[in-house]
């Protein structure tokens, strides 16, 4: 559903031509940066949850759409490619070693 929706804004415009796969992952990176402009120099719990929530959603709308129509482009299946990386990681990170912290696979 959100794809279509995606697609449909995407193809309405006709901004297909603009949508290959390097424009769009170099999107997905200018805009998490706008997302972590929101977070620049917060460095307080306060100032942390001070963020503005509107300015918040529209950033990581911005990153997700990109990123769904990434995988659209790919023909990859948003839903298959999480579940499968949350697979992978269940056996990199075992709770009995990772829960509670936040070092990497390798110092576990």
């Amino acid at each position: 559903e959100i794809t279509e929706a995606l697609l449909k804004f995407r193809d309405d415009r006709d901004w297909a031509q603009f949508h290959d796969s390097k424009n769009l992952a170099t999107a997905i990176s200018i805009e998490a940066a706008e997302l972590n402009e929101l977070y620049l120099w917060k460095n307080k719990q306060e100032d942390i949850s001070s963020v503005n929530s509107e300015r918040l959603s529209e950033e990581l709308a911005d990153v997700l759409s990109y990123a769904f129509l990434l995988a659209e482009k790919n023909n990859l299946n948003v839903k298959d490619i999480i579940l499968a990386k949350i697979t992978k990681n269940d056996a990199k990170y075992p709770v009995a070693k990772a829960k509670g912290t936040a070092k990497k696979y390798t110092e576990l």
